[in-house]
C-alpha cells in the first residue's frame, strides 16, 4: 500500500516548527544539560519546573535558561508571582531543530564535488545543499516579512521487484524531465527560478532512525 504525503508552502508565513542552526548559535545548542533543558520545555515552564523535572540545582538551570535566551532559543512570554518572588515563564521558538550544513564551510557536501550522480553520497550532498539554501531563504524571508514558497512530496513505494524498481525510477525521470522542458522558461520577464530534486532511499522504520 502507498502511502503519500504531500506538503505545499506556496505563500506560508515562516514558522517556527522546524528552526535551522547556524554558527553562531550551535555552540550554545550542543551542551547536554542545554538540550534537556529544551526538551523539558516542549510546555512553556520557568527555572523552577525545569529544575524540579530534571533534578537540577535551580540556579544552574537559571544560568543556562538566560545563555539559551540570549541565543534565541527561547524566549519570555509572562511574569508570574510567586511568593515573594517574580518567575519568569519561558518558551521555546521552535519545536525541533536542524544544524545547518553550512556550519562545516569548505569541509560540508557539495553535489558538484562527486562525479558518481547515483551514489548515496551524491543524494545526501543534494540534501544538505538544500538545506543550506532553504535556512538562507527562510531567514531572509523572515527578516523581510515576506512570504517563502515551497513544495514537498513524500511517498512509500514498496516494489515487488528491483524490476519494478528500476521501472518506476526510469518513467518518473522521463516524466520529469518533460515536465522541466515544457515549463522552463529562459526568456520569462519577471520569472522566478525554483530548484526541485527527486531521491529515493531505501525506507527506514522510526526505531532504526534514533
Amino acid at each position: 500500500m502507498t502511502k503519500e504525503v504531500v506538503g505545499r508552502n506556496f505563500g506560508a508565513v515562516p514558522g517556527t516548527a522546524l528552526d535551522v542552526i547556524g554558527r553562531s548559535a550551535a555552540g550554545t545548542l550542543l551542551h547536554p544539560m542545554r538540550m534537556q533543558i529544551l526538551e523539558a520545555l516542549h510546555q512553556p515552564g520557568s527555572a523552577s519546573t525545569v529544575a524540579r523535572e530534571l533534578g537540577l540545582p535551580r540556579q544552574k538551570v537559571n544560568y543556562h535558561l538566560r545563555e539559551l535566551e540570549k541565543a534565541g532559543f527561547v524566549e519570555e512570554i509572562e511574569q508570574r508571582r510567586a511568593g515573594n518572588c517574580i518567575e519568569r515563564i519561558v518558551r521555546t521558538r521552535a519545536t525541533h531543530y536542524l544544524i545547518d550544513p553550512e556550519l562545516l564551510g569548505r569541509l560540508g557536501a557539495d553535489p558538484d564535488a562527486i562525479s558518481d550522480k547515483f551514489s548515496s553520497s551524491y543524494l545526501m550532498a543534494l540534501a544538505a545543499q538544500a538545506i543550506r539554501e532553504l535556512a538562507a531563504s527562510q531567514q531572509q524571508a523572515g527578516k523581510s516579512g515576506k512570504r517563502l514558497a515551497t513544495f514537498s512530496l513524500q511517498a512509500d513505494v514498496r516494489f515487488a521487484s528491483a524490476a519494478d524498481r528500476h521501472a518506476f525510477t526510469t518513467e518518473l525521470a522521463n516524466n520529469f524531465a518533460r515536465l522541466v522542458a515544457r515549463f522552463h522558461n529562459d526568456e520569462a520577464e519577471g520569472g522566478r527560478s525554483f530548484r526541485f530534486f527527486i531521491g529515493g532511499y531505501p525506507a527506514r522504520k522510526k526505531e532504526q532512525t534514533k
